[in-house]
């Protein structure tokens, strides 16, 4: 099948698809979420894209005789973090989608 065998409805909404996702990626990326480990010492935010944007540490945090605690929660923070822009991402792409699932596109 080329290109040219597709319906012509078909290949408008797939056009009127891309073009919506390339839009959502933009908003994503000004849509921020947060998640704190620790009980709060240390919060990550993270974009709809998946990208760090800013990491908050509170004084209380920080014990220079332990610093692998003070990464352990960074680590967990982001982790957090970046599970909620998932999961973000994810839902939105489903109402863009129809809920089709489109591997590759974040």
């Amino acid at each position: 099948m080329s290109f040219q065998d597709l319906n012509p409805n078909m290949l408008r909404q797939a056009q009127s698809v891309q073009k919506n996702l390339v839009k959502l990626r933009e908003e994503l990326a000004d849509r921020v979420v947060d998640a704190e480990a620790g009980g709060g010492l240390v919060t990550a935010f993270t974009n709809g894209n998946g990208d760090l944007v800013k990491l908050t540490i509170k004084p209380d945090a920080v014990d220079s005789e332990d610093l692998g605690m003070l990464e352990d929660l960074i680590v967990a923070a982001v982790t957090k973090s970046l599970e909620a822009s998932r999961a973000m991402q994810q839902s939105e792409m489903a109402k863009v989608t129809g809920g089709l699932s489109l591997p590759g596109l974040f």
